[in-house]
């Protein structure tokens, strides 16, 4: 994987649980600063023989050239319905239910508590592909 998202939050512990908990991520790393706070942290999501990461650290206060809003994150699955139900027993919030789409990929989204959407779909991008 050579393109690694990276999202910042308000609350980088309550967005790893959210990860872990409703989407599935497992934890790949996580630095703490002295206080414990999180410093940056990445999860990683595995679909079959590939693993992809996203990165997570703290909002900072005060002008922060590399802060980012909420996102739309993309991940590809086999099996989308059973990541929405996850989602569901988590409580998360769905943004869209399991559909199948015109171009032949079934997807479902969730949005995490700090805006960020989650889009979780059988459709593979792959470099040269029309």
């Amino acid at each position: 994987m050579s393109i690694h998202p990276t999202l910042r939050y308000d609350d980088p512990r309550a967005a790893i649980a959210f990860l872990a908990t409703a989407l599935g991520f497992r934890e790949a790393a996580v630095h703490t600063d002295d206080d414990g706070t999180v410093a940056h942290a990445e999860r990683a999501w595995d679909d079959g023989d590939d693993t992809g990461l996203v990165l997570i650290g703290p909002r900072r206060r005060g002008g922060d050239r590399f802060d980012t809003g909420p996102a739309l994150i993309y991940l590809t699955c086999d099996d989308p319905d059973a990541v929405h139900a996850c989602a569901v027993a988590d409580g998360a919030q769905i943004a869209m239910a399991p559909t199948d789409q015109d171009y032949g990929s079934r997807e479902c989204a969730v949005t995490d508590p700090e805006g960020t959407t989650w889009s979780v779909g059988t459709y593979r991008p792959s470099p040269g592909r029309p």
